[in-house]
């Protein structure tokens, strides 16, 4: 499990590193901007060798020389069978859809009937019961902290 809790940790340097690293802050555009450019190196540093000269790259593609290639050779012919003297005909016009009155009729569904069910009346509350009328609603309840997030109430 240690490798899974370093794994947090290396986001945060990377993403550290990312924004520290990053020359795109404004303080870094004013020194770009304000610093002058370097002068060119007056002489050698003795004890430095020089760098080679670089070499010229030529720009002008060569020329390639012509291939000759030896004549493709011919196709062999293909013999196909013979083509039947009877071909068989294809209908001229899509066959008929009958009409609906040659359908059957389709038979009529029945529905069963359904008696008819009388329910009993809803019994009254009996006279024996008393009423009973519930205290108002506390403002705020003893043993539970006060929850700091919730907004006051509104002002009347």
């Amino acid at each position: 499990m240690a490798s899974s809790s370093s794994l947090p940790a290396m986001a945060v340097v990377v993403a550290l590193m990312l924004v520290v690293g990053s020359g795109t802050c404004h303080a870094a555009r004013l020194l770009g901007d304000a610093t002058a450019p370097a002068a060119a190196p007056s002489s050698a540093v003795p004890g430095i060798p020089a760098l080679p000269k670089t070499t010229v790259v030529p720009t002008t593609i060569p020329t390639v020389p012509a291939v000759t290639v030896p004549p493709m050779p011919a196709a062999p012919a293909l013999t196909l069978p013979p083509v039947p003297a009877t071909m068989p005909t294809v209908p001229a016009a899509v066959p008929t859809v009958p009409s609906a009155t040659a359908l059957p009729p389709v038979p009529a569904v029945v529905v069963p009937a359904v008696p008819k069910v009388t329910m009993p009346p809803m019994p009254s509350v009996p006279a024996g019961i008393p009423k009973v009328t519930l205290p108002p609603m506390p403002s705020s309840i003893p043993g539970v902290p006060a929850m700091p997030y919730l907004a006051p109430p509104p002002k009347a």
